[in-house]
């Protein structure tokens, strides 16, 4: 448990060493890849996008369209690189398209 202070933090501060503190950061890394995902994709790609799940360093996305699926193939390197722009950290280094 955090030791209470006399002096002022901000909220975010707080809430960051909390984090820290219960080692959470993984799991808030799979919540904000697939808030990157659904920011960066956009409406077109997240309605065929049936679920995204973060295993490791692997982004696992299924997708009920097979023409979209080999489409996002060929870009794979750049949508992991614009996924970690996001997220402001290296947190994606594959992705399986399935």
């Amino acid at each position: 448990m955090a030791k209470r202070r006399n002096e002022y933090i901000s909220l975010n501060d707080a809430l960051e060493e909390f984090v820290n503190e219960n080692k959470l950061e993984k799991g808030m890394d799979k919540v904000n890849v697939r808030n990157a995902w659904q920011n960066l994709m956009g409406n077109g790609v997240n309605n065929y996008t049936t679920q995204i799940e973060l295993k490791q360093e692997t982004l696992y996305v299924s997708l009920s369209s097979s023409v979209l699926r080999q489409e996002l193939s060929y870009g794979k390197e750049k949508i992991v690189k614009m996924l970690n722009e996001e997220l402001g950290k290296e947190v994606v280094k594959t992705i399986i398209l399935r």
